[in-house]
């Protein structure tokens, strides 16, 4: 919940700080050597767009296990470190990473890739605490199952039908 609480504070922040620079994100974007113009200014609005979303979602909804969230997290970190290792690996020069827009430019250097490693892990990390509760985790497949989550929300339950043992011995 924690991890939640700092990411989405962390991606929130960067967003703001794009929103408020967006006029500048197609030029620092295209400091990277990847794409310029429309493409981009599309990429900015995804970038900004999904910070937004995760970032609002981990904040306000920090012990959800929703995975929507969590994918729009990993999406954006991935797009963001497989940005800074093709420019770094290619030698090229970026001197604002972009993260925040143009507010506390981080020169590109393996500094931003271990920074952007991190969210990778955080990003595994978050999938993995999101999976699916097993099916014998408080959600039980079972006709009586069933029937006792219905009663815990109180949905008048059908009377047990009898099974074809008990008809047996009878």
């Amino acid at each position: 919940m924690v991890l939640r609480i700092v990411l989405g504070g962390l991606f929130v922040a960067m967003a703001a700080g794009q929103l408020v620079s967006f006029r500048q994100m197609p030029g620092i974007l295209a400091a990277y050597g990847l794409i310029s113009g429309a493409g981009a200014i599309a990429l900015a609005v995804a970038l900004i767009a999904g910070e937004l979303v995760c970032g609002v979602w981990f904040l306000a909804r920090p012990r959800s296990r929703a995975r929507v969230p969590v994918w729009v997290f990993t999406g954006v970190a991935v797009v963001w470190a497989l940005l800074a290792a093709q420019a770094y690996a290619r030698g090229l020069t970026v001197a604002n990473c972009g993260c925040f827009g143009r507010y506390l430019p981080q020169r590109l250097s393996w500094f931003v890739l271990v920074q952007d490693a991190l969210l990778l892990l955080y990003a595994g990390l978050l999938l993995r605490g999101s999976a699916a509760a097993p099916v014998g985790a408080g959600s039980t497949r079972t006709r009586d199952g069933l029937r006792a989550l219905r009663c815990r929300a109180g949905v008048q339950a059908e009377p047990p039908t009898p099974s074809r043992r008990s008809e047996e011995y009878r």
